[in-house]
């Protein structure tokens, strides 16, 4: 699940995600020198039906930096492993003393929809010294996402449109729109991408994982998995427990509630992005010197904003335009942060409330956030099953609008975009769910997997992750007292022992809690504090990475 609407490195994506449906593609031209990245149609062949799946050859290249990038054909519907195939884009950095190194590395990024091997090139720095040189750093795009046949259902000017449409706070009668809008969204979906859907699911993921673990020489899995890369994971040991070697899943997710019972975890999103939400705004009540936004009634200010903006929204540099709806958008993915960001939201605020359209809550989705939040539905429609109920979906999206009353309304009622968006869209599927995992999680007999949550994650809420330390047959949890999204990058004390489990297999304690959160500083940072990336207002509109964060 992340969602990191912010970093770098996605302006060749423009040149790759036209494609409708399965055909070859031209080569990404920008810092990934590699040709054929979409999927390639190959008959199948009667007489190899029931085979296993071919590991797939890499032919590695330079691709800048010291990264070298190759591609990987596997099998599009792992039902009919000898058929047609997809190509996935992937990418890694070599330890620098291949002697000494302990294998191969995955990193996952969030989403779903963030790019893998952008995750890897932006990151990388970053890392640990102990993780550089123990091992080869590897991540791919997973099948329909950046230079692995990305996924499209609307385009870019479809989705400016119902951004643009929409509201922060939504009136008595946003329900029925907003169901006839994400059918609009699901018949796009079929219309443009149709081949491609019934095989982006989870399960099929974590299939191509095994081929490529498998092609890079490794005999069992290496993994960090932040945010919905922490399910991809999951799923993984699920399906191969005895090729796990190390799991390290951050903010993770309640499995069985995902993929199963959806409606139970959708509410605690919202209650936890909600609550996010209450304690920033707690805090500026109380420090309204560093905040400065409310004029000591920050809840009454906020909710006077959104309703501000709907009625005129401010106009944007690039001619659009910026309304309650851009507002509560951009808190989504910017409450992530944590603490450290709360200053500089409490000013971002203050200057929307004076219609300053350099506020970094009011600039509108880029292209290349439609990138993401076109496969973000997408997968997660293939993975879960919502009960096709129409009575039953008014009756949880309106329970959830009310009880999230500060972001929830615009989200319940909005476009399909992010995770509680989705119900909408999902009850409508049309689309068939092959690739969907429905369980058992449990991946008995596995090596020790270790699941990190945060106490005030406000994207994967905390229970999420001590639900899924108790469904592993051999999970251990390690918390982080914290707001924000994920723990390693943004605690030292959390960071160290992911880094001690994935190197030398230390697990930690049981019961052990980091608690080494940075602070809100006294005013707003003009730069990046350690700990994090206050990626939205530093990278400007290059807006896709996922990053990890700086490490202190």
């Amino acid at each position: 699940m992340t969602t990191r609407d912010h970093g770098s490195g996605r302006s060749g994506s423009r040149a790759r995600r036209r494609l409708p449906r399965l055909k070859i593609a031209l080569a990404a031209a920008v810092s990934f020198a590699v040709a054929g990245t979409a999927a390639q149609v190959m008959a199948a062949q009667p007489d190899d039906a029931g085979k296993q799946p071919a590991v797939p050859s890499l032919a590695w290249s330079d691709c800048q930096d010291g990264f070298e990038c190759a591609n990987a054909d596997v099998p599009l519907d792992y039902r009919d492993p000898q058929g047609r195939t997809i190509t996935l884009a992937v990418i890694r950095k070599k330890a620098p003393d291949q002697a000494e190194k302990k294998g191969t590395l995955f990193l996952q990024p969030g989403g779903p929809g963030n790019s893998g091997v952008d995750f890897v090139r932006g990151n990388y720095a970053e890392l640990p010294a102990a993780l550089r040189d123990s091992f080869d750093v590897f991540g791919y795009d997973v099948r329909g996402v950046g230079r692995s046949s990305q996924v499209q259902c609307w385009d870019d000017p479809t989705y400016t449109r119902a951004i643009t449409s929409a509201k922060g706070v939504p009136g008595p009668d946003a329900y029925e729109p907003a169901v006839r809008q994400a059918a609009e969204f699901d018949q796009a979906c079929q219309d443009n991408a149709g081949d491609l859907l019934p095989y982006v699911g989870t399960e099929y993921v974590a299939r191509d994982i095994d081929l490529l673990r498998q092609a890079l020489g490794e005999d069992q899995l290496t993994y960090y998995g932040r945010s919905f890369g922490s399910y991809i994971g999951t799923v993984y040991a699920a399906l191969f427990p005895d090729r796990v070697r190390a799991l390290a899943l951050d903010g993770a997710y309640d499995p069985e509630h995902y993929a199963n019972q959806p409606y139970a975890y959708d509410r605690p999103q919202y209650l936890a992005l909600d609550g996010a939400m209450g304690r920033f705004l707690d805090w500026c009540k109380a420090d309204q010197a560093t905040c400065g936004f409310g004029d000591g009634d920050p809840r009454g200010a906020f909710e006077k904003l959104k309703a501000d903006l709907d009625a005129s929204p401010v106009p944007t540099a690039n001619g659009g335009q910026a309304g309650g709806y851009t507002l509560v958008y951009r808190i989504l993915f910017n409450i992530n942060e944590g603490k450290v960001i709360w200053p500089s939201l409490g000013e971002a605020l203050r200057k929307a409330q004076q219609r300053d359209n350099t506020s970094f809550l009011l600039r509108p989705p880029s292209a290349a956030s439609y990138d993401f939040l076109n496969p973000n539905v997408v997968v997660e429609c293939t993975d879960k099953a919502y009960p096709r109920d129409t009575a039953l979906l008014k009756r949880k999206v309106t329970g959830f609008a009310k009880a999230a009353p500060l972001l929830g309304p615009a989200l319940a009622y909005g476009p399909p975009l992010y995770d509680h968006q989705h119900a909408t869209a999902c009850v409508q599927w049309k689309g068939e769910q092959v690739s969907r995992y429905d369980g058992s999680f449990r991946a008995k007999g596995s090596a020790p997997i270790l699941v990190v949550g945060n106490t005030g994650d406000p994207d994967t809420p905390y229970q999420d992750a001590v639900a899924l330390s108790r469904e592993l047959d051999n999970g251990r949890l390690l918390t982080f007292k914290a707001e924000g999204h994920t723990a390693f990058g943004r605690s030292a004390c959390a960071t160290d022992a992911v880094t001690g489990y994935l190197v030398d297999l230390k697990v930690p304690a049981r019961g052990t809690t980091c608690a080494d959160e940075t602070q809100p500083p006294s005013s707003t940072p003009k730069v990046a504090p350690p700990g994090t990336t206050l990626g939205e207002l530093r990278n400007g509109v290059n807006e896709r990475l996922d990053r990890i964060g700086a490490l202190r």
